[in-house]
């Protein structure tokens, strides 16, 4: 969930202005006659495309063009199979703003229903690791703007047309969140009721964090971990060797790796060097040792000390994280609802750690809620695995964006698809 992983919102920088030239149909919502949603949000640079992404809120998605995807025609969009319908733009009103963050200017959109009035839900939604700009170019805020919710959506410092210096510290950016928070607030004034948060990935360690300044109704989080940085790189490394095939054993001497590896990157690469050294005489030469990959893990060890010292920093330690953040013990501060979504096959952040964290939280009074959805990875995104071993995903969950929208709203009319309240 730092930089080099699947982030939530890793996107093109596109501006509000050159996407409406650029595309034919406007980024936003739309619904068919009979009830059906779809949004249209700009492509991701990972995926190499060059037309607009569609969501449905029922969990489909695709590109433009593609087979089977709507077609733009007339401002609208048309699609004749599983069978003809034309979606037409929801109405949505929205407001671009700038905003200071601790004397860094921040650009921020408003997204609104049409009708947004004193009982509308208002929700602002907190960054994954991605290091290009958010504003326009992901669908969660037209989703749930079309859903009847008010989002607010900025890109993060040194992204997009916000100014500052890219960063992954979490305090960092909880403050950025904040000040988000308090220009939501200015600008819908009158018009909103429920304020909360929505934080998918890493913005699970950061919401908690702004919270706790912002107090506000509810939090919900998206493949997210109670972990810290250094604990979500150790169960990553376990999770490959458990899938990999790899018993108990293995997965106990790959406590000694992590240990070390995590040591020398949060001491940025002073210290812990004799006890990797070690680890490395132990176990250098175990097939499973060489297969290591995890967040930072496999990097450390396939070098050496002296590149480590010269180098580690400035390729592994560059973004300020903190790296033994006590998730658990900042998530006892909360004292509104929480709903923590998990995807129960996360290669990215293996959640059964945090599963049962989040259990014993719950059990000594913190207001949350957890929902897994069976059969998804990272983004809760449903897969098919090739023969190769690797995976490709197919679409979000069916439910899981219904779940977002009914519970920031307060209301609740399971089942969400497949996914299992965890008890």
């Amino acid at each position: 969930m730092t930089i080099r992983m699947l982030s939530l919102f890793a996107v093109l920088g596109f501006t509000a202005a050159a996407q409406a030239a650029d595309w034919p149909c406007a980024n936003g919502t739309y619904r068919s006659s009979d009830g059906v949603y779809v949004t249209l949000a700009n492509p991701s640079a990972a995926s190499g495309k060059t037309t607009q992404r569609f969501t449905f809120l029922d969990g489909r998605v695709g590109f433009l063009g593609e087979d089977d995807a709507p077609v733009c025609m007339d401002g609208t969009l048309q699609q004749t199979t599983p069978k003809a319908q034309i979606f037409e733009r929801v109405p949505l009103k929205l407001t671009p703003t700038h905003f200071d963050s601790n004397g860094t200017d921040l650009a921020g959109l408003l997204i609104e229903p049409e009708t947004a009035d004193a009982n509308t839900p208002l929700v602002v939604l907190v960054h994954g690791s991605e290091n290009t700009g958010s504003i326009n170019n992901i669908h969660y805020p037209y989703t749930f703007a079309g859903q009847g919710i008010a989002a607010f959506v900025f890109d993060k410092r040194g992204t997009g047309t916000s100014k500052g210096t890219y960063t992954q510290n979490f305090a960092t950016l909880a403050a950025d969140v904040v000040a988000a928070g308090n220009e939501a607030k200015r600008l819908t004034k009158g018009r909103y009721h429920r304020f909360g948060l929505y934080g998918g990935s890493q913005g699970g360690w950061v919401a908690p964090l702004a919270a706790q300044t912002l107090h506000p109704d509810f939090v919900a989080v998206g493949f997210g971990l109670v972990l810290s940085p250094l604990e979500e790189d150790a169960e990553q490394v376990f999770d490959e060797l458990r899938r990999a095939g790899c018993g108990e054993d293995v997965i106990k001497a790959a406590h000694e790796v992590t240990d070390a590896t995590g040591a020398i990157i949060a001491s940025h690469f002073t210290a812990g060097f004799d006890t990797l050294a070690a680890v490395k005489a132990r176990y250098g030469k175990e097939a499973w040792f060489t297969a290591i990959k995890g967040e930072f893990t496999g990097e450390i060890l396939a070098a050496t000390e002296a590149d480590l010292r010269a180098h580690g920093p400035e390729r592994l330690d560059n973004l300020d994280i903190i790296w033994r953040y006590d998730a658990v013990t900042e998530l006892k501060k909360l004292t509104m609802p929480q709903l923590w979504v998990m995807a129960a096959e996360d290669t990215a952040a293996p959640g059964a750690l945090s599963r049962d964290r989040l259990a014993a939280l719950r059990k000594d009074g913190v207001p949350i809620e957890v929902v897994v959805f069976p059969h998804t990875d990272h983004g809760i995104y449903e897969f098919t695995t090739l023969p190769d071993g690797t995976r490709k995903t197919t679409r979000l969950a069916e439910g899981y964006l219904r779940l977002l929208t009914e519970w920031m709203k307060g209301i609740s009319n399971p089942p969400y698809g497949d996914s299992a309240v965890m008890p």
